[in-house]
């Protein structure tokens, strides 16, 4: 964990009604991208074998928002970057409150800490949320939240991610509205590697909290113009040489996520799939 100062800022939960519309394509070749990423630690690249501070360009590090910005300049583009990654992240408010309560170690949230420092004249955004959020709920889970039925308890959550997920983007286009939206899926948590050897009831709730967060809240945005990164049914997204010690990538693993983030940010990207044997890894 890398302890940091968090700046607070509130803001209201926009409807998908008050969001702009997208802009239109990628990015000219050469042109200039103004790029803010949104993220937890893996924007920071924990787990990789250079860890950025939060809140720096950081051009060594060897997380998916640095390698994405060498990539990109090295294809001639001119790339200016803020980073708002915040390790330990969960997507809002009311997340970062369930982890509270349950003793977990929040050091912010998207929507209150990140969104609102999302530069203005950004023309890319990316945005990776959930993992932090299923490992919040299934601990909770497993205090006694839910009392006795566990899902219901957890189908709530679905629903709660997937109305932040909706503020959180309706927030960024207010504050952006020219910038391109790419979002990358939720891998399902219970096929990591780190959790192979988990009580399955634990497995069967992260299963179910991955695949309601990816279905519901973050699939569907395609149809309102943003490019989804499919991590969900990428089967890369659960071998054991992409991972660190815990469930963080190693540096394979975020080559790996920044080679589909750039070609998500540069290029007409194919839509995620609807279904994927990646999403029913435990029965």
């Amino acid at each position: 964990m890398l302890a940091i100062a968090v700046t607070v800022a509130s803001c209201s939960k926009l409807s998908n009604t008050d969001s702009p519309a997208a802009p239109s394509g990628p990015p000219a070749a050469g042109s200039k991208i103004v790029y803010t990423a949104i993220g937890a630690s893996d924007a920071a690249g924990v787990g990789s074998s250079v860890v950025c501070v939060p809140f720096t360009d950081c051009p060594g590090g060897m997380g998916y928002v640095p390698v994405t910005v060498r990539t990109l300049t090295a294809r001639s583009y001119t790339v200016t970057l803020r980073n708002l990654g915040i390790p330990t992240a969960v997507i809002g408010g009311d997340f970062a409150g369930l982890g509270a309560q349950y003793g977990r170690t929040i050091l912010g949230n998207f929507i209150d800490n990140e969104m609102p420092f999302v530069l203005p004249d950004s023309t890319v955004t990316t945005v990776f949320a959930g993992v932090n959020d299923v490992i919040t709920v299934v601990s909770a889970l497993g205090q006694g939240a839910g009392g006795g039925n566990t899902q219901a308890f957890i189908d709530a959550q679905i629903r709660a991610f997937a109305a932040d997920y909706s503020a959180l983007i309706s927030g960024i286009r207010a504050k952006a509205p020219s910038t391109r939206i790419v979002a990358l899926n939720v891998p399902n948590v219970a096929g990591l590697p780190y959790f192979a050897n988990s009580p399955l009831d634990q497995r069967q709730a992260q299963q179910r909290l991955s695949v309601g967060f990816t279905t519901t809240a973050v699939n569907v945005l395609t149809s309102q113009g943003v490019t989804v990164v499919d991590l969900m049914c990428d089967a890369r997204s659960y071998l054991p040489s992409n991972y660190s010690a815990d469930f963080h990538p190693n540096d394979a693993g975020y080559a790996y996520i920044s080679s589909e983030v750039v070609n998500a940010i540069t290029s007409s990207y194919p839509a995620p799939r609807g279904s994927c044997p990646q999403m029913s890894v435990v029965p």
